[in-house]
C-alpha cells in the first residue's frame, strides 16, 4: 500500500464495484491514516483520539508530514544497508588470490 501510495495509484486499493465512483481525496486521507495506524512499532501509532481528530480533519496533515520525513530517513537507511551488503557479498565472492609468504 505504501508504494501504491507514492505512485499516486489509488484505483488499485479502491473496491472495483465502485466503478471510479468515490472522492479521491478521501480515499487519500483514508490511506493516510491507515497507514499511520499500521506502523510497525505501537509508539508511532496515533492514538484513538488523533484518530479521531484526522478523520475530522484535525492534525492529518502535520502527522503526514512527520512520517513522510522518517518514512524518507527508513528508505535511505535500507537502501545504504542494500549497498553495504551488495558490497560486502561483492568482496567475499570476488577476491583477488594473494601469495601466501613463506613458512617461519
Amino acid at each position: 500500500v505504501k508504494k501504491l501510495q507514492r505512485e499516486g495509484n489509488l484505483d488499485a486499493i479502491v473496491d472495483r464495484n465502485l466503478n471510479n465512483s468515490f472522492d479521491r481525496q478521501e480515499v487519500e486521507m483514508m490511506m493516510q491514516i491507515a497507514l499511520l495506524c499500521t506502523q510497525g512499532s505501537p509508539e508511532d501509532r496515533p492514538s484513538m483520539s488523533e484518530v479521531v481528530r484526522m478523520l475530522e480533519g484535525e492534525g492529518l496533515a502535520e502527522r503526514w508530514e512527520e512520517w513522510q520525513q522518517v518514512e524518507v530517513t527508513r528508505r535511505e537507511d535500507y537502501e545504504r544497508m542494500q549497498q553495504r551488503f551488495d558490497w560486502g557479498e561483492d568482496s567475499i565472492y570476488n577476491q583477488d588470490a594473494i601469495e601466501l609468504s613463506a613458512g617461519r
